[in-house]
Parts: C-alpha cells; structure tokens; sequence
C-alpha cells in the first residue's frame, strides 16, 4: 500500500491560548490551538482546521473586517497572513519581538501590531497581489510598559492603545492638527481593554484591579483637522517642543503642540473623565482578566479569574448578567457582530464556551484534554474515537465534525487506555484509580465499573471480540484481571508474570489473550483452556506494547531496546524484526546534559498497531516522528514529523548556542515573577513536567496511535491533542476503470492535460500511469483521428522524452558507480589471502597489516 497523507481536523484541543475572533457573518468562531487555527462553525456545529501553522504557539490573531485575511502572530513575534478563503499563506513576516495585539482598521486599510512599548501602524494589504504585504506607515512611542490592547473609532481615523503601565494613549491615525497623542491616567493597574463610543472620540479604559472610566472628548471625529503642509512639502509644526499639562489623578496628561499663527483658530481635542465605576470587590471578582464591548448594543463583557463574567449596559455601568462558566480564569473574550453570542477561552482548562446572553444558554460549549492526552481508540465503523487523559476524562468525538459529544468524569485518576466494543455502543477505561469502567453511548452512563479485590493500577486493557471478557493488566501487582461485561464479576486472576503488564490484545479469530510485560516475555493466554498459558515468548528487551494483526495471524511487539519483533502466534516462532531506533530521531531537552545521540540509545517505540490490510505497522514513542514499516520486507517505508511547533521540548537535536551564558542556558533561567514564565526543571525521570509550576513545557511524544478499521485514517494522541491523517492508498488500482469509461470526447483533453503536467511535475509513474491506460483503452479511436491530436500526442513525447533523458544520465551515472564499487571490492577480496599469508609468518605484525590493508583501502 502506498501511503499519501492528508491532513485534517485537530481533534482533541479547541483553545490553547491568545484571543478569540468571531467571523464577519458572526457564525463561526477562530480560535487558536497551539501553533494551528481551528474554525468552528458554530449553525452547522463543526470545525476545520487550516492547513497553517507557525513555529510556535499562537498568541495573537487579528481577522480583516471583510474575513478574507488573518494575521497569525506566535510567542516569537513571527508572523504568517493567511487567506481565510483559500486557506493559504500569503506572505511571512518577523516582528522580531512578542506581539501583544494585532487589530485591523474599520475600514480595512492599515492595522496596528503592538510590541513592547510601541505600536506600529501597517498599510494592510490590499486584494492585488504585493511583494510586501507588510508595509510599515508609522511608529507611535509613548507608553513606558509594554502594551496590551487595540482599538479602533469607527471611521479609522484614531487608535487608542492601552498598556501595563496604567495609561491609555490615544494617537491619530493621520497627521491631525488638533490630536497628535493623548495619554490618558486613573487607573491603578494595568490596562486589560479600551474601546472607542460608536461614531464617536468618547471611550471607555478598563483595568486588571475591577476599575472602569469613562472618558468624554469635546470634538466629534468630523472635527478632527488635517495639518496644513508646507511650500516645501513638509508638514508644518512637526517638530515644535511639546509641553505637559499635568494634574490631579484621572485629569488628561496631553502632549501640546505650539500652533502655527494659521491653526490657532482650531481648536484642540481635550478629554475628560465622566465618571468612574467599580466592579464587586467580593472574592476574586476584582481580578479582571479580559475585556469586550459591542458597539452597537453598548454592551461591556469582562472575564475574569475565577471564572465568571459580567454584562454591563455602558455607559450608565447597568449590570444585565452575571455568570460563572468555568473554574478557571478566562483568557479571552469576544462579541459576534450582532452582539448576541459572546465567546470565551479559558487556556488552562482548554475550553471554549460561546454564550447567548439573551436567551442564558449555550451555543456551543467543547473543551479538550487540558492535560496529557494518554489514549485513544476507534470505533469499528471509524465514526468516533474515544480518547483518555491524565486528566481522569474520558471524551467520545465525532471525527466528520471534530467535536466532543460526550464527556465522561467518573474516573478520579489518569485514564491509560480505551477501547470500543465490536457493537460499538460500549465504550470500556482503564484508569490509575484501580477501576475499569464500561460506558453506555446509548444513554451516556457509566453502567459497569470492574474493580479488583487488591488495590492495582492498571495500565492496559483488552476487550475480546464478543464483548464479554474485558482483561485489564496492573502496572504494580504484575497479574491480569479477567471480568464479565454481563454481570461485572471478577472472573479470574492471571499470575506468571515478573514485572509490570505493559500491554494486552485479544486475537480477532481466536479466544487467546496476548500480554506483554518488562520481564522480556510475551505470554499467550488460551481463553478456552481455564486460562492457561499456551505459549510464552522470550523477547530481546522489556515488552512495551503488543497488538495483533488484524487476521490474527501474526504478532507484533515493540521492545525497550527500540526494536518491533513479529512473530507466529500458532508456531510461537519470531518471523523477523525492525530495529527502528535510529529512525525515532529524538530530540535534546533543554535539561539534558547528554546529545540527542547518546539519548536516541535510551528511546523506543512505545505504542505499535496494524493497518487495515496488515501489510504496514505504524509505530511512535519518545519522539516527533511516526514510523511506517512494511511488515513484509521489514524496511521503513514513510517517516512523518508531527508536528514543528518549538514550543515543546525535546523538538530540537541541538541546543541554540545563541541563549547560551554564563550562567547557563536562558530556558533554565527562573525569572522568579509572580506572573512571569519561569521554566520548572523537572526530576529525573519525569517525562510530563510539573503542572503546578508557572510555565508548563510538555515533552513532544506520541501517547498512542490507531488506524482506522475502515483504512482511510489513522490518528495518534501527543499534548496538543489528537492529530487525525486521511490516507490516499494510492488510487493507482482505480486508473483503468476511470479511464474505460471516459467519454471520447474528454480524451484528448486529458492527454493534454497530462502532457502539460509531465512537462513540469516529477511524478513520473503517476502521470505515465493515466497516459498508458488512454492509450491502450482508446489508441483504436484515437488511431482514426490522428491528425487532430498529433499536436497533443507531440506534446506529450516530448515530455516524456525530457524525461528519459534526464532518468538515463542517472541510471548511467549509477552504472559506474556500481561498477567502481564491483572492483573495488574484487580488488580488497584479492588483497586480503596476501594480508593473511602475512599474518600466519609474523603474528606479531597482525595490527600493522590490517592498518596498511585499511590504508589501501583508503587511496582507493
């Protein structure tokens, strides 16, 4: 099987972190998750998400006002514009530094990045294709802190930027003689949101400590003037000396220009505080964390830390509701176009709720694993996945729309594995909390739960294929447990093994259960036979994980020693093995003190399946990459990466010398702020981190991978969620069906078409595939008008010449290779009888001989 991969939806995880943007019909939302973004389609309920992503995670997305344009800004301050209608790049760019906000203009002609303490303004770019898309138009300094939000007036003619040092700065968007820069106190934290009156200069400032203004302008944004320029084409009073008017707390600090004898008669735009308002200083409600206002309804949300958010009706500060929604803080929040559905993020449970405010009731509510996603499972007709997390949960999603419909809690630790039953309606967890629990999908119940007469922990389990026996094996008592699906009873104990049962799988044709075990063996396990010991295999290293294939024919093992061993489960004989160690590629931490070379000695593949035919098996572990091998010729046959985001660790096979100092490498530097990143250094040998630590830096590695029963998908469980791949086998079997019934008026078209693409594509057997099939299905009827298509079938030589040529200069190129390396190797076989007549007459000369014949072989 040729193996062609598509990509598709990111299941799993629906919002990470950064700022959640609403489409322009308001009936989708964007949200980022990790260094991808995810579209959820909030009437059709489903999503989609785009083939882009960046280096790191995302912090900040900021969407055109007509929707067809996103700038995606990740932690390093680089940058992609993307088409939201063809779902491409157009255009990279580098900020250089971490951006905190990126908003376009009303009127979609420029847009305003802030990072650090400066904003810059971008002419946006337009629908004509430009070499650069990111023109810089100004750079406006006056915050002394680093920004933290945007806003735009109506007509695009201001901005108004708050930042961390509790001051809001209002700029013009043009040179206006009666605005150049405004700065704007009374706050006593930092600036969370700022939003400009509908049609007007008035705006509202909130803070992190609860504290809203209100802000009055005494010019409308029609009296905004232009400044004259002069004869010499420069604009008059640029550089005059600017003074400051400063005064009680909440008065309008304001950088004043000497105007010119010709604009004394303008008046400038002057600010003053209307009022200001306290949200309830009860519990942790002070602790404001984001910020929207919806222009039209003059509708304020806040989120904050502990979960809740309030509406305000502005600018009378009117409470209209008020709601608790998580138990974290919320991250993000933003208003559809309508201002009836509000979406919120919360990044540290992974969730994404949109709430219509009117009606109190959700429109859409998802939230992924928030912790390491351990386990997955398909269904047998390929509609679902089950998957379980360190976060004791058990999620059933729908992989046509990519969405979490059922979750279940009963668990009360880790979830190590998951599968279906062959009716598909039960879905069967193992989990640390020494339960084995069955769900119901009918009725979404928890309606089994097996437990074991010791306290165990389980890490593996196995449903047989009539749904009876469900076996779970314990990590810490070293036995298996067998129960009955019908009555829930204990039915027997497997003893033998001398170390943790690292996996289980039941044959699909016979009643023989296999387990795998650190003690280096495999045991087969006869159901029918008072569950006794048919065979035990004795393996090379630690039995990781074992599967069979899927006519119960052949056996496969993944090993400690990074080697996947088959064998013959009826004759208990080892078929062949593949040493995929080298092939994992693993990466070096920024903890590690060895290279990822040495470390590549200490890796392996921890979870192993078949595909649906049985000729490939698809293997992951402690690296970014995912191995398929053909299990016939024991060869690697494709190699993919799962991801390039850099914001896991261990993605690296060389520590960057430029974060290197003094005093170590910059990402084991603590900075020690309360709210700051600081980096945990975990302990030997804890692979997923500190989740209690400030910063959370999960390890790249592949928990567990499934292919589909239908054969069109596989899907691997990693941090960032659940990474489902559509597979292409290869449509190559289809080619003369399609072409036998071709109408004969599209055939000379299509070799037309093949002719061009043979010109200029190096898929040479593909094309030369279709092109053979039409000729050989219609060469009569194209025979008898061959003057009409001799220029197609001219074409059409002549690039399947260009290649010939090129494919005869390598194969005689590797002709002499080959020759060459012949007779060098006839010429070493003739050298090494005289090397050895030499050694028997002087034995001491033993190491001189082989140095000089090693010489030799070296000039040759």
């Amino acid at each position: 099987m040729k193996f062609a991969y598509k990509f598709s939806n990111l299941l799993g995880a629906v919002y990470r972190q950064g700022n959640l943007n609403f489409s322009t019909d308001g009936n989708a939302v964007i949200s980022p998750v990790g260094n991808r973004i995810s579209v959820f389609n909030l009437k059709n309920n489903t999503s989609e998400t785009l083939p882009v992503s960046t280096t790191k995670n995302i912090t900040c997305v900021g969407v055109s006002p007509d929707g067809s344009l996103a700038i995606v800004v990740d932690e390093d301050g680089a940058a992609l514009l993307v088409s939201l209608v063809t779902r491409a790049v157009l255009h990279h760019f580098h900020f250089h530094k971490p951006v905190s906000s990126v908003r376009f203009s009303p009127d979609g002609r420029k847009f305003v990045v802030t990072k650090e303490n400066v904003a810059l303004m971008y002419h946006a770019p337009g629908k004509r294709r430009e070499f650069n898309a990111f023109v810089l138009d100004k750079s406006y300094y006056g915050p002394y802190d680093e920004t933290t939000c945007i806003d735009w007036t109506d007509d695009s003619k201001c901005f108004v930027v708050g930042s961390k040092d509790m001051s809001t700065w209002v700029f013009g968007a043009e040179r206006w003689a009666n605005l150049i820069y405004y700065s704007l106190g009374g706050h006593k934290d930092v600036v969370v949101g700022c939003f400009f009156e509908k049609d007007s200069l008035d705006l509202y400032t909130v803070s992190q400590d609860g504290t809203l203004c209100v802000w009055e302008s005494d010019t409308d944004l029609d009296g905004l003037v232009l400044k004259k320029k002069c004869a010499d084409g420069g604009v008059r009073n640029e550089d005059d000396e600017e003074e400051r008017m400063e005064g009680e707390e909440g008065e309008v600090i304001r950088g004043k220009a000497d105007v010119p004898e010709d604009d004394k008669k303008i008046k400038n735009v002057r600010f003053k505080q209307a009022s200001k308002h306290f949200f309830n200083k009860e519990g942790d409600f002070n602790n404001l964390t984001a910020a929207a206002f919806h222009k039209q309804t003059h509708i304020l949300v806040t989120g904050f830390a502990s979960g809740v958010f309030h509406l305000h009706e502005l600018p009378d500060f009117n409470l209209v509701h008020s709601l608790s929604i998580s138990q974290q803080r919320i991250a993000s929040v933003a208003v559809n176009a309508s201002g009836d559905w509000i979406a919120f993020g919360c990044s540290r449970m992974g969730q994404l709720l949109v709430w219509e405010w009117q009606s109190e009731s959700y429109v859409f509510k998802q939230q992924g694993h928030f912790n390491n996603m351990a386990a997955l499972a398909y269904s047998p007709d390929g509609q679902y996945i089950v998957t379980g997390g360190d976060d004791a949960k058990v999620k059933a999603w729908n992989t046509s729309s990519g969405l979490c419909f059922v979750t279940f809690t009963e668990h009360t630790s880790s979830v190590t594995s998951v599968a279906f039953t062959a009716s598909g309606f039960v879905i069967v967890s193992a989990s640390l909390d020494g339960t084995v629990r069955a769900f119901d999908l009918h009725r979404y119940r928890n309606f089994r739960t097996f437990t074991s007469p010791r306290p165990a922990q389980f890490s593996s389990l196995a449903v047989d294929v009539s749904g009876e026996l469900v076996s779970a094996g314990a990590q810490d008592s070293f036995e298996i447990f067998l129960w009955s699906m019908q009555t829930g009873r204990l039915l027997e104990v497997l003893g033998g093994h001398e170390g943790p049962v690292s996996g289980l799988c039941f044959s699909p044709v016979q009643s023989i259960l296999a387990s795998s075990s650190w003690d280096r063996t495999v045991r087969l396990w006869d159901m029918m036979d008072s569950w006794q010991v048919k065979e035990t295999l004795a393996l090379t290293s630690d039995g990781l994980a074992v599967t069979y294939r899927p006519d119960g024919q052949e056996l496969a093992v993944a090993t400690l020693n990074g080697e996947i061993m088959f064998w013959n489960p009826n004759t208990a004989t080892q078929t062949g093995s593949i040493s995929g160690r080298h092939d994992l590629e693993v990466g070096r931490k920024d903890t590690d003190k060895v290279t990822a070379k040495q470390l590549a000695k200490g890796k392996s593949f921890t979870s192993v399946c078949y595909s649906a035919d049985g000729e490939s098996v698809l293997a992951g572990g402690q690296s970014k990459f995912v191995c398929i091998y053909n299990v016939r010729e024991q060869m690697l046959m494709k190699k993919f990466e799962i991801s390039c985001n850099l914001s896991f660790d261990a993605m690296e096979e060389f520590l960057d010398r430029r974060k290197m100092t003094e005093f170590g490498s910059l990402a084991l530097v603590d900075e020690g702020a309360g709210d700051g990143d600081g980096v945990n250094i975990s302990l030997p040998g804890v692979r997923r981190g500190d989740m209690s630590s400030r910063h959370f830096k999960p390890e790249i590695r592949v928990s567990s991978l499934r292919f589909s029963p239908t054969g069109r998908c596989r899907a691997l469980a990693w941090p960032a969620g659940l990474l489902p791949r559509r597979i292409d086998a290869g449509g190559a079997g289809d080619v003369p069906l399609v072409c036998r019934s071709l109408p004969d008026i599209y055939v000379e078209k299509l070799l037309g078409f093949l002719a061009t693409c043979l010109e200029k594509s190096s898929h040479l057997q593909f094309y030369m595939t279709w092109a053979q099939n039409l000729l050989m299905l219609h060469g009569q009827k194209l025979k008898n008008r061959s003057g009409s298509i001799l220029a197609t079938l001219q074409s059409l030589q002549k690039s399947i010449q260009r290649h010939f040529d090129n494919l005869s200069k390598l194969c005689d190129f590797n002709m002499y290779s080959i020759r060459y390396a012949a007779a060098l190797s006839k010429q070493r076989g003739m050298k090494r009888p005289a090397a050895q007549e030499d050694e028997e007459d002087e034995g001491p000369s033993e190491e001189m001989s082989q140095a000089s014949l090693d010489d030799d072989d070296m000039r040759l």
